[in-house]
């Protein structure tokens, strides 16, 4: 679908030269002398790359919509993580490198996340916004230093650091978001 240079919004995701581009961030700016364009940053879905293009109101550009499918994760195999689409129990393997190592650790088995497709390409993976797991060590509780608001460090079940409150034990569950990687609260 062609749009024009003024409606370009951040989060859209635009076909030019020849990658797919997700928009960062639009300025639109309205000189006394001449017409209107927009300044647009945007980043390359495949290489990571950025841009800053300057699209004139009349210039049109090619919008892009994703399809959003659900995945359920299945298992790590080697260099590669093994996922299967929950409509059609379709597998298909994701690189590691492309998932991001800063991830991996969150995914479980069974766990449901989006994959963002185009033409039948992977292009972007949506993990849950947060996980429950295990406290795997932490330093004991000392008496007193409840009252404080000062968090003490941390290993999850999955190998991540993490800060905790100074009250909490090794063995209990805890809710982490998948983004930041902080503490949210205790699991029920």
């Amino acid at each position: 679908m062609k749009i024009n240079g003024n409606t370009i919004k951040p989060g859209m995701v635009l076909q030019h030269n020849g990658g797919l581009w997700v928009v960062t961030k639009a300025s639109h700016v309205k000189p006394g002398k001449g017409g209107a364009f927009a300044n647009v940053e945007a980043k390359n879905l495949e290489t990571g790359n950025k841009l800053n293009e300057r699209f004139r109101s009349e210039d049109k550009v090619e919008r892009v919509t994703l399809e959003q499918k659900d995945f359920s994760y299945l298992f790590d195999n080697g260099d590669s993580l093994v996922f299967m689409d929950d409509a059609t129990y379709e597998q298909i393997e994701l690189q590691k490198g492309w998932v991001g190592d800063e991830r991996i650790p969150y995914l479980q088995e069974g766990m449901k996340v989006v994959i963002e497709m185009h033409e039948d390409r992977p292009i972007g993976l949506e993990l849950p916004e947060q996980v429950t797991l295990e406290v795997a060590e932490t330093e004991p509780t000392v008496k007193g230093q409840t009252a404080s608001s000062s968090y003490k460090p941390a290993i999850a079940s999955n190998g991540v650091r993490i800060m905790i409150p100074p009250y909490m034990s090794a063995g209990e569950r805890i809710i982490v978001d998948t983004t930041s990687g902080e503490y949210v609260r205790r699991a029920d």
